[in-house]
């Protein structure tokens, strides 16, 4: 019997009947797409978690030490920081006020925020999230086809649809409700892949006689170093592009509505507190796994170094506790393309069809076309997904950079600063956007300044000095004077 494939279908009957279990407890489409903001903050934290990183976690970073060595330091360390950081300085305040606006959406809440303007704030917005987010979804399901190619020898075209039918099966069943909780699933799973592995893994390295340090070692100095052999601007660029990804936390619409769903506003700081401990093992987890896997392969061993995870797990775990950490990497790919399905769905909906276009429906009526679109934009996705020649990874990366640079300097302005205006945040949008777009076309300058921190930079200013020129001052009442207005 293939223990690692029956851990692998226990995993896939688990999340399939969360969908179930969860059908009922959508009353309208604010339950499909929030959870009726009643999450208790476990579910929230790792739900978060879960869906902060996709496979490129368990898969993708352990590759790229194992080919690269510690330049990728400065990846999960920019990582963490921006965990850490929108954890503390937005999760609470969008979760107090996207209630008193009411707003169920991350557009919505710009639109319901800042008043005027709104429906053109919200138009753009919503087709960012779509432009950006359909193919970030092909991605994931794209993946997950690779992961059970290699794993299990499953036809890539098949492995693509059994992911794309189980996800937008549970998701258009339990909406967030399902996700939530099987992200709370997923989570675990994870991050029992990135601690016990790389554990069991240097105990392996010890047994064996091999050395992570003579290992270190014949890689090259190159491997050692922190900037790739990189000396001067070139040392500086390889350290801001790692540090970068810190930016892309604060525009994650899948990963913002998670605070936006948590019951009480004053469990965010133990939600908090599980995140960060959940991150920071995690991300150290998945840098070692790489480093075990050059000393017991060696370099070159792997045509595909993104193998090394499953390889360990085959290698040095009983089968059916390898199965079960295997489902890890379609299981973080899976928590991620659920969350993006979702907040497609919820873009096209509630701020498309019934906010900008004012089509007033019953609640039930709108929560039948949640559904329906959802059912929709993951068969697009999966069309994508099957013709589609880019590599999975560089679409991640871009999508990350275009959602981080459209949303994350005008929320984290509009949260914080009192100047700004609804001019200001639509032109940090068109400007992260088009910046993302035009940069990452641009193979030279991608390479000497990182996209990521390039759109990022100048949304930011963008948002600030549109809001500067556009906001109307107000003129003081002298005494004895009446008031203008």
């Amino acid at each position: 019997m293939n223990f690692t494939l029956l851990g692998f279908i226990i995993y896939l009957l688990l999340v399939l009947l969360v969908g179930f279990l969860t059908y009922h407890s959508n009353k309208s489409h604010k339950d499909f797409f929030l959870a009726g903001r009643k999450l208790n903050p476990w579910v929230v934290a790792f739900s978060e978690r879960a869906s902060g990183e996709s496979a490129w976690l368990l898969v993708g970073l352990p590759g790229a030490a194992l080919a690269a060595g510690f330049l990728h330091v400065w990846t999960a360390l920019g990582c963490v920081l921006g965990i850490i950081f929108y954890w503390f300085v937005i999760a609470k305040d969008l979760r107090v006020q996207s209630e008193k606006y009411d707003a169920i959406t991350l557009p919505n809440f710009f639109s319901e925020r800042l008043g005027q303007g709104g429906d053109l704030i919200r138009l753009v917005s919503s087709l960012i999230i779509v432009f950006f987010f359909t193919f970030y979804l092909a991605a994931q399901f794209n993946g997950a086809g690779k992961v059970l190619f290699v794993t299990f020898g499953i036809p890539q075209f098949w492995g693509i649809v059994l992911g794309a039918v189980v996800i937008i099966f549970y998701t258009m069943m339990g909406g967030f409700f399902a996700v939530a909780w099987t992200d709370f699933i997923q989570g675990i799973i994870m991050i029992g892949t990135l601690v016990v592995l790389p554990v069991v893994g240097l105990f392996e390295v010890s047994a064996t006689g091999h050395s992570l340090r003579e290992a270190v070692h014949q890689a090259g100095p190159h491997y050692a170093s922190l900037t790739g052999g990189a000396t001067g601007l070139a040392a500086v660029s390889v350290v801001i592009g790692g540090l970068s990804w810190f930016f892309g936390y604060m525009g994650q619409p899948h990963l913002l509505t998670r605070f936006m769903a948590i019951r009480d506003s004053e469990k965010i700081k133990v939600s908090r507190r599980i995140a960060i401990a959940w991150a920071v093992p995690a991300f150290t987890g998945a840098f070692v796994i790489g480093l075990v896997g050059l000393a017991m392969y060696g370099e070159g061993h792997f045509s595909d170094v993104e193998q090394v995870m499953p390889a360990l797990a085959n290698d040095f775990l009983p089968a059916w506790l390898a199965g079960i950490f295997i489902s890890g990497a379609i299981a973080a790919m899976m928590s991620t393309a659920d969350s993006q399905l979702l907040v497609i769905t919820s873009s096209v909906i509630e701020d498309l069809y019934h906010r900008t276009l004012r089509r007033e429906l019953t609640g039930r009526r709108l929560l039948f076309l949640s559904r329906l679109i959802t059912v929709v934009v993951g068969v697009m996705a999966f069309v994508i997904a099957v013709t589609s020649t880019k590599l999975v990874f560089g679409l991640v990366s871009y999508a990350w950079s275009g959602l981080g640079a459209s949303f994350g300097p005008a929320l984290l302005l509009l949260l914080k600063w009192k100047k700004t205006t609804w001019q200001g945040v639509l032109a940090g949008m068109i400007t992260g956007t088009l910046v993302t777009v035009v940069w990452s076309e641009i193979t030279f300058l991608d390479q000497a300044v990182s996209v990521r921190f390039t759109s990022f930079v100048t949304a930011l200013m963008a948002v600030i000095v549109v809001s500067l020129l556009t906001r109307k001052e107000e003129v003081p009442v002298l005494p004895n004077q009446p008031n203008p207005s």
